[in-house]
């Protein structure tokens, strides 16, 4: 059977360093690689939150894909989208859901209840639904009306573990993660400051993504000098070579659907400091880390004490972490469990 070919329509620069564009555009690769013809239909950068003339264009874009492919539609465009101008698309439409939108922190919350409502609406019209941890697959499920058999799990791929290790002196707190308040550096920052009697310097990679809350923390980040540094976003070569010289990877988020930097974290065997939220429980496995609630900087400074503190429970953890990555799927697979459901529609 020749396999059915598609649309994937996402917004904005496709080369963006965040773990959802890295998602759809290593999954973009993949399923060619796997022999099915994939357009890539790249829509207007500004959704969610897009302005009258960029919804218009994306919905014309939309409805002239042709109804005998499938169109794979992003989440930021598909929990957005006039539900309204997203019903009249003729190709069979295969929602791909990182996490829900009226879930990110910081909405207003009326724009929070629109973006859950709207949401809502455009799955019922999607054929299927794919995401990328079981966590969301439950979300939708209890909390979107989304019935089970209409929801695909496909995680994240990965490359193979990288053995490399290159530690610092003194040891390197790595943190990887958008410059957005879901990410929780302030929180980082804040046990940061209550563990300054300790040996450490600290790195913090991600671009730009709210200038208010980038602007808060160099404020708050002040007083820790050159201890901690913000490094923006970087290339993946560059961001390996960081993973190879750090000793701890902390990250006190607040949400995520899967969050694929622990993934990165796990392949480069390092321990992880992060929170129980979301989808985190899933994807940091027992023995590989220390979660902690969200929002609790005492606690966070806390696990961080404990790992720059203990090198028998840091090596442990780096055991744990390394074994945990080399059980990461790659991104064939993630390719595989696509192909089936566009195969299917």
């Amino acid at each position: 059977m020749t396999p059915r070919p598609a649309t994937f329509a996402i917004p904005g620069d496709i080369d963006r360093k965040t773990g959802g564009y890295i998602y759809e555009k290593s999954l973009l690769h993949a399923l060619r690689d796997q022999g099915r013809r994939v357009a890539h239909l790249e829509l207007p950068g500004s959704f969610p939150d897009a302005p009258p003339g960029d919804m218009a264009a994306a919905v014309a874009a939309l409805n002239a894909v042709p109804a005998g492919e499938a169109l794979i539609l992003d989440g930021l465009v598909c929990g957005s989208i006039d539900t309204a101008g997203l019903a009249r698309v003729a190709a069979p439409l295969v929602a791909m859901i990182h996490h829900p939108l009226g879930l990110e922190t910081g909405l207003p919350p009326a724009r929070a209840a629109e973006l859950l409502r709207r949401e809502a609406a455009n799955l019922a019209l999607a054929r299927h639904v794919v995401v990328p941890s079981p966590h969301t697959a439950r979300i939708l499920a209890t909390d979107f009306g989304v019935a089970s058999d209409r929801i695909s799990v496909a995680l994240p791929g990965f490359a193979a573990p990288d053995p490399l290790r290159a530690p610092t002196d003194p040891p390197l707190i790595l943190a990887v993660g958008l410059i957005a308040a879901r990410k929780g550096h302030d929180v980082l920052i804040a046990a940061l400051s209550r563990i300054v009697d300790l040996p450490w310097q600290a790195q913090i990679v991600g671009g730009p993504h709210d200038e208010n809350v980038a602007a808060a923390l160099a404020a708050q980040a002040r007083p820790l000098g050159p201890r901690l540094t913000f490094r923006g976003g970087m290339e993946a070569d560059d961001l390996a070579a960081l993973y190879q010289q750090a000793s701890l990877f902390a990250l006190a988020t607040r949400y995520e659907g899967y969050g694929m930097v622990f993934g990165e974290a796990l392949l480069h065997g390092l321990p992880i400091v992060t929170c129980a939220a979301g989808a985190v429980p899933e994807t940091v496995p027992p023995g590989a880390g220390i979660l902690v609630p969200v929002d609790d900087a005492a606690a966070f400074a806390e696990a961080l004490r404990r790992l720059l503190t203990d090198h028998r429970l840091r090596r442990s953890m780096a055991e744990a972490s390394t074994a945990a990555g080399h059980l990461l799927p790659r991104w064939s697979d993630t390719a595989a469990v696509m192909g089936r459901v566009l195969d299917a529609l």
